[in-house]
């Protein structure tokens, strides 16, 4: 590891217990240190993520030896070095994707999972990017295969992940159908340049027949889960591909295996966090090559919700699980600097 001063220790947010986001604690820690191939990043600011709410509820608790500190992806300075990382890394402002530990002021992350941010962003916009942009890439366009000129349903277009991956598929070309809740919801994501559906008083599968001309979406990207699979299903074009980012409204449900089969559908589904470093790395180069130029060129933006403070963690999954934000929350680490 390079030399560097920094302080030996950290303020941190963890979950003291499985619980609401009372359990939430600000703690003292040390200021880990990077192993070979690692960067340690001084913290600007920290994206809120579901996968956050779940490890503090307990329901997806955090992988076997990783810290148990909240945050998956951040923005920063480079501020150390572990062995075999280019020199020319220290000191440089970065995104990134990390295994945990981003609700804090210092936190390790793998060098090449680490992103230049474009031009003209701030630190609490390039923080609630990483995320999205490995999970949009590898679930959307990978696996989902996703090609221009075809027809695509987002459920959860005002979501974080819903608002980003919206603007990426029509940056790529795509003809993008989202649900969201609430005409206001709704005429915000018309504005993005994609047909909406309320799903609080319109019908599912009626409007996506209606909106592409009875063709069907090529592709759904599905935060739900549950029963709702099947209303994709009857509204997807023969050879679709159904994606499964969450399971909102439960993991397990009846389907038709016969439409599947009589459609050529292809269910899939994937998350990032158990992937290995090497998987993680060559997401991190794909999106290199292909997302960040849309971002360069200000074709997409990341869409901010709300930004708070590190102590006010609590404050900001309450918003989360209210489904009331559009975009995403971040928090950020000036509060606990001065």
């Amino acid at each position: 590891m390079t030399d560097q001063t920094y302080p030996p220790q950290m303020r941190a947010m963890i979950a003291k217990t499985a619980g609401g986001p009372e359990v939430l604690e600000l703690v003292e820690r040390p200021v880990p240190q990077p192993d070979a191939a690692e960067v340690l990043i001084r913290t600007s600011a920290a994206g809120v993520n579901r996968p956050d709410i779940l490890q503090r509820t307990g329901a997806l608790p955090a992988p076997p030896n990783v810290s148990d500190i909240l945050g998956l992806e951040v923005s920063g300075e480079i501020t150390a070095l572990g062995d075999g990382v280019d020199p020319a890394l220290k000191g440089k402002a970065v995104m990134a994707l990390v295994k945990a530990g981003g609700y804090a002021e210092y936190v390790i992350a793998k060098a090449d999972q680490c992103l230049a941010i474009p031009e003209g962003l701030s630190a609490e916009e390039a923080a609630v990017l990483p995320e999205g942009l490995f999970t949009i890439w590898h679930n959307l366009f990978d696996r989902g295969n996703l090609r221009p000129g075809e027809h695509v349903l987002i459920q959860g277009g005002a979501s974080g992940i819903g608002t980003l991956a919206l603007q990426l598929a029509v940056a790529w070309g795509a003809k993008v159908i989202v649900t969201a809740g609430g005409p206001e919801k709704c005429a915000r994501l018309t504005d993005m340049g994609v047909q909406t559906i309320d799903y609080r008083t319109e019908d599912l599968t009626g409007e996506v027949l209606r909106l592409t001309g009875n063709h069907g979406v090529d592709v759904v990207l599905d935060i739900l889960g549950g029963e709702m699979i099947n209303k994709h299903l009857a509204c997807m074009a023969p050879g679709g591909r159904h994606i499964g980012l969450s399971f909102m409204s439960g993991m397990i449900a009846p389907i038709d295996l016969g439409l599947i089969m009589r459609k050529g559908l292809w269910l899939s589904s994937s998350t990032l966090r158990p992937k290995s470093d090497t998987e993680k790395s060559a997401i991190a180069n794909q999106v290199r090559s292909h997302l960040l130029p849309l971002i360069g060129q200000g074709k997409v933006r990341p869409v901010m919700s709300d930004a708070l403070p590190l102590s006010k963690a609590g404050n900001a999954h309450i918003l989360l699980e209210s489904g009331q934000n559009i975009g995403k929350i971040v928090l950020t680490m000036e509060e606990i600097k001065q």
